[in-house]
């Protein structure tokens, strides 16, 4: 897998208002990005896992902590599918 190398310059009081060191806040950015992104549909729970740098089933996990449903139809669309609308 082919990878880019993005950096940020962040405040340090950010570290200490979130009490993360540096990795611990670049793991945690991952994950937060990976699941909202995945929350508004933009990718799929395999592309968000990778990004988190998880393995999918934890990453499911990681949905529910921040409670978000692993499954991205609503009610309403399984049932206009069911029904073949």
């Amino acid at each position: 897998m082919e990878t880019v190398q993005v950096s940020l310059e962040l405040p340090r009081s950010i570290f200490s208002a979130l009490r993360q060191d540096p990795a611990g806040f670049v793991v945690e950015m991952r994950l937060a990005a990976a699941v909202k992104w995945y929350e508004m549909r933009r990718i799929s729970q395999a592309k968000a896992a990778e990004i988190a740098g998880l393995p999918r089933g934890e990453f499911l996990t990681a949905l529910a902590r921040f409670g978000v449903s692993p499954f991205q139809y609503g009610a309403d669309e399984i049932v206009a599918e069911v029904a073949g609308d």
